[in-house]
């Protein structure tokens, strides 16, 4: 289960991560200032395995990392909302942050309430209200890079299991071709060798 942190609409990078923290790229560092200037009970209220709940065009505002980086470093385990920017949804999933969109979820989750997400269901559960909802489930080739810990990370392992395999074995030679015939081919006919038909 899943303790849920509810936000509202438009929230923005600016507010995710505060512009005079973006000298470092530390998830850690980041994580000790995510939403303080939104909500200062998140950094030392939240549990590892949180999740964020928030309405429409969540991550809107600048193109920066820094925001999903400060969210993944504070161990949320996804962000659930109503619908994402555009940048933020692909930033998050290059840094393997799970974001996935629900308008009912968002709707009908408030802060406090136990949540359970199911991906292969595709469903959203509320335990402390009883109600199940809806979500969008990230296709299996994201899914994948997610589950790598990023865009980085999946190319990196793919990376150390290609050096890793063994190389492919040289392809035998047929020895039925090498024993055909073992002259040189201008000798192989003597007509040819002769220059004629050998008559």
């Amino acid at each position: 289960m899943a303790r849920a942190w509810k936000y509202g609409d438009n929230v923005d990078t600016d507010v995710i991560i505060p512009a005079r923290y973006l000298l470092t790229g530390d998830p850690a560092v980041l994580a000790q200032h995510c939403l303080e200037n939104l909500d200062p009970r998140f950094v030392p209220e939240h549990r590892p395995g949180d999740v964020i709940v928030a309405g429409r065009n969540f991550g809107c505002g600048s193109s920066r990392e820094h925001a999903p980086l400060a969210i993944k470093g504070a161990g949320v385990a996804c962000v659930i909302a109503a619908s994402f920017a555009r940048i933020f949804f692909r930033n998050a999933i290059n840094i393997g942050l799970p974001v996935y969109e629900s308008p009912e979820a968002a709707a009908g989750i408030q802060t406090g309430d136990e949540v359970e997400l199911d991906e292969a269901a595709g469903r959203i559960r509320n335990l402390t209200r009883g109600e199940s909802y809806p979500f969008r489930p990230l296709p299996p080739f994201i899914q994948e890079i997610v589950r790598a810990g990023g865009l980085m990370a999946r190319l990196r392992a793919e990376l150390a299991a290609q050096e890793a395999a063994p190389a492919p074995a040289a392809a035998a030679a047929d020895p039925r071709q090498a024993a055909a015939d073992p002259r040189p081919a201008s000798a192989a006919d003597p007509r040819q060798a002769a220059g004629g038909d050998g008559r």
